[in-house]
């Protein structure tokens, strides 16, 4: 095999995908640092069938604020926010600007983020990736 041995070149490839589930936000969830006011922000990206980061993890009962632009791109995106047992808290059409939500979140539970978007009989931009989660922790 060369220079490099099987075993070192599966051993490469396992940590690539490692350090690219991270930086794609399935590894450990961005937590934000509360500001001066007390407010939890965070900035939200997406497009091209993804939201970054994809995992967020915020404190029971602290504002948060929910920044969301759209990457490059010419195909139109939406970002919904359902709180646990599915109650909608945004729901709107990602521009270059970017819009806000804020909210607290008064019980520990699981936030979906995701985009509903679909093009005749294709999957869903959520059924290909476009999806995240906000933990509200205690």
């Amino acid at each position: 095999m060369g220079l490099m041995s099987a075993a070192r070149l599966a051993a490469l490839s396992t940590a690539l995908v490692a350090l690219q589930a991270v930086a794609e936000g399935e590894g450990v969830p961005y937590r934000p640092t509360p500001g001066a006011d007390g407010v939890q922000r965070v900035d939200i990206v997406g497009g091209s069938y993804h939201f970054k980061p994809k995992r967020i993890a915020v404190k029971v009962g602290q504002p948060v604020e929910v920044s969301v632009r759209m990457d490059s791109g010419i195909v139109p995106h939406r970002f919904v926010l359902e709180g646990p047992g599915g109650k909608r808290i945004a729901d709107f059409s990602l521009g270059d600007a970017p819009q806000k939500v804020t909210f607290t979140p008064a019980v520990a539970g699981r936030y979906a983020f995701y985009c509903p978007n679909r093009l005749l009989f294709f999957k869903s931009h959520r059924e290909r990736g476009m999806a995240g989660e906000l933990d509200a922790e205690e």
